[in-house]
């Protein structure tokens, strides 16, 4: 039934965000915290500590949706926590960044309670608000379409503290808000679980590459001596174009393979490709099937010498410069799929690791390259085992593809439920 003066339905009442339920209520920010206050703001890099009793030190980088990264946190001294208290962290307490990511928002666990943060919003409720409901509401596209509108700044966009205090959020009864929770949060662990998933897969394809890549172990039915080859004696080096400009990606005549395609995860995906435009004159290496594509060129040594492979036949399709590709003589010798294995292997990258130059910078030349030597079976086993590998990738793909579901399925509900749209109990 609707309220067809209002257009309305019955039951909820307008609003300054929309419709919602007569029972809840809309409320600033300011109203629902008994803190809500900025991470400590400047360098704190000199504070930095590796002593044990050093105070855990979240930053933005730290922070994941409702989760957390703990990869390279900081420690830093006593003193300054204490300088700091303000920042001193409480379970329950929501961490939203404000600069880069904005909205981005995750609750703090036990086990981080007593830490300290750098320029990320804290917001500590009242006995309003359950934080977790808040916490879902931050993260939804709801809450996130409306950080952005009270997003400042120009060139690094960022949210001001103080403009939270009259930032508006939806407020039911504390009876409802926990069983919104209750059920979003089976989400969560259904999510969880689909996640610890995919890592157990993909640690079992890392294992399986590691033993099959280097013949520690072998398929059934396989045996024999591998061989021992130079890459150069297998195939030829060629470049990437040079001196492209802007408009000639917006101007497209052919398709383009980047650095960041060559980088991803060992196998071109045309469907990622852009374009760029090729003059007639240009006398540049088409790309081919079975070309193998190296980086040059990067800031770290795990990126520098990363190879990937096309598998698909392609036609005006061209190179970065960034990058060089190798074109195999035959497919007699590598089968270009197992290739795409072989160079992402351990024993491959801590050879590419070796020949790496510099400092600020890492580079690696054709030449170098071409001289390396790998050991490969026969080209039957180079199937079989590549075979194996597409089925461990197919595992993996399906997991991911369950995740986005179940991510999809929990946006969805986020979208009714944190605007009243649809009850629990109806």
């Amino acid at each position: 039934m609707t309220n067809t003066n209002q257009h309305i339905r019955t039951g909820y009442k307008p609003s300054p965000l929309g419709p919602i339920p007569e029972d809840w209520e809309v409320k600033r920010l300011g109203e629902c915290t008994n803190l809500l206050t900025n991470g400590f703001v400047g360098v704190a890099t000199p504070h930095y500590t590796e002593d044990s009793d050093g105070i855990t030190y979240i930053q933005g980088y730290n922070v994941t949706e409702g989760g957390f990264n703990l990869r390279g946190i900081k420690k830093v001294t006593k003193e300054f926590h204490k300088k700091n208290s303000k920042s001193s962290l409480l379970e329950g307490d929501l961490l939203t960044i404000q600069t880069g990511d904005i909205g981005l928002t995750t609750i703090v666990p036990k086990d981080l309670e007593g830490s300290n943060c750098h320029a990320l919003i804290i917001s500590r409720f009242n006995n309003s608000i359950i934080p977790r409901f808040m916490l879902y509401y931050y993260n939804s596209s709801i809450g996130r379409e409306r950080f952005r509108k009270i997003e400042t700044g120009t060139t690094m966009k960022h949210i001001n503290t103080g403009d939270l205090i009259n930032f508006l959020v939806p407020v039911p009864s504390i009876e409802e808000q926990k069983a919104i929770v209750d059920l979003l949060k089976l989400w969560d662990t259904a999510i969880s679980k689909q996640t610890a998933l995919i890592e157990k897969l993909t640690q079992r394809k890392h294992g399986l590459m590691q033993q099959l890549l280097t013949g520690k172990k072998r398929l059934k039915g396989f045996e024999g001596e591998w061989k021992d080859v130079r890459l150069g004696d297998t195939g030829s080096a060629y470049g990437g174009l040079i001196n492209k400009n802007k408009e000639d990606f917006e101007n497209g005549n052919a398709l383009f393979i980047t650095y960041m395609n060559v980088f991803s995860n060992g196998k071109i995906d045309i469907d990622d490709l852009g374009q760029v435009r090729i003059l007639p004159s240009e006398k540049q290496e088409q790309v081919q099937y079975g070309d193998i594509f190296f980086t040059v060129s990067s800031e770290t040594p795990d990126e520098v010498g990363m190879a990937s492979v096309l598998l698909n036949e392609v036609q005006n399709t061209y190179l970065n410069s960034f990058c060089f590709g190798y074109r195999l003589n035959d497919f007699k010798t590598i089968v270009p799929l197992y290739a795409s294995y072989l160079f992402r292997g351990d024993d491959f990258r801590k050879e590419m690791y070796k020949i790496a130059q510099g400092s600020t910078r890492f580079n690696i030349s054709k030449t170098e390259v071409l001289n390396m030597r790998i050991i490969i079976p026969s080209i039957e086993e180079q199937n079989a085992i590549a075979s194996v590998l597409i089925n461990a990738d197919k595992e993996i793909e399906i997991a991911k593809g369950k995740l986005l579901h179940l991510q999809e399925e929990k946006r969805g509900l986020m979208q009714v439920l944190l605007t009243g749209k649809k009850r629990i109990k109806e």
